[in-house]
């Protein structure tokens, strides 16, 4: 119960903070920036696991590691997102 909390709030905040980030206005509420946010978090732990190798002596990696490749990873969907809607 806690973890979906705990995602939930990592996530409006990686998503606010990727939308204060990126140029532009967004029209889309606070229940899609947490869908960025939580998109995000999985895109930037994505990358950094293929990026970083695994630590061994710890099973989770630290929050702040974890709270940054969210906020990465909600910036480079919000790009993407932007850009394919640009298109379209």
């Amino acid at each position: 119960m806690w973890g979906i909390i705990t995602m939930i709030i990592i996530g409006l905040i990686a998503g606010a903070i990727a939308r204060l980030i990126v140029p532009g206005k967004e029209d889309f509420g606070w229940i899609l920036t947490i869908v960025l946010g939580v998109v995000g978090a999985w895109v930037g732990g994505t990358l950094g696991s293929l990026v970083f190798a695994p630590h061994e002596f710890t099973i989770r990696p630290p929050v702040e590691h974890t709270f940054i490749g969210a906020i990465i990873g909600a910036v480079l969907v919000l790009v993407i997102y932007k850009f394919i809607r640009a298109r379209v």
